[in-house]
């Protein structure tokens, strides 16, 4: 369980699960209530709706879930897998996940809708000192069906892999973030919404090996 070290948006302000545990276990977040995910509670922005077999699901203008907590905080190396099915009509760009810190550190999930009925990922990581987008517009993938994406780092070098395989990589300084908060859904500021459904979320705190990503 998570321990409450401070308070933010009127909720508690809960320290990373892995920051307070070695197990080599992941923390998972199976999303089929919106008001709780992990025993976590949430602040519900809009009407999202969930249900066992499609998670929750957003309507891309106004739907989105904001936690207290930073699941990576204090990670030298993680990996975070997302199970999620976007939409054909949504937004062309979606901020389907973000984690920010106290220092603005941040990290993003994001996808470009495209022509065709097809999606692209895009993996962001900032600090202060360095940056590195993650997004081939030419690697694009079918709307309307279930895909894990995966976000790894470790000894500066990033990736992100589709269904277990790898897309992308680079290299950026990104030190261990801290205290911080979570939206799933919508960027924080309430920009670049997603339209779809997204059933689980893993944190490890290991960059894994492709052989061990999640895939469909």
């Amino acid at each position: 369980m998570n321990r409450i070290i401070g308070l933010v948006f009127g909720t508690s302000l809960y320290v990373s699960a892995l920051a307070a545990s070695p197990s080599t276990e992941p923390v998972v977040w199976h999303l089929d209530r919106p008001d709780v995910l992990a025993g976590l509670p949430a602040k519900i922005h809009g009407q999202p709706s969930a249900s066992s077999a499609e998670g929750i699901t957003f309507n891309g203008k106004t739907d989105a879930l904001f936690l207290a907590t930073n699941p990576i905080e204090g990670l030298a190396e993680f990996t975070i897998e997302i199970h999620f099915r976007p939409d054909a009509d949504g937004p062309a760009e979606q901020r389907f996940f973000h984690v920010e810190d106290q220092d603005k550190s941040r990290l993003l999930f994001e996808t470009r809708t495209l022509a065709g009925g097809r999606w692209a990922l895009d993996t962001f990581l900032y600090t202060a000192k360095s940056k590195r987008t993650l997004l081939d517009v030419s690697k694009t993938h079918p709307c309307g069906q279930w895909t894990w994406v995966a976000l790894r780092f470790a000894n500066g070098h990033m990736s992100h892999a589709i269904n277990g395989e790898l897309e992308l990589e680079g290299e950026v300084a990104f030190a261990p973030m801290r205290a911080g908060t979570t939206s799933i859904g919508v960027r924080q500021n309430l920009v670049s919404w997603f339209k779809g459904s997204i059933r689980e979320i893993r944190f490890h705190r290991t960059a894994l090996a492709l052989e061990a990503l999640a895939h469909d």
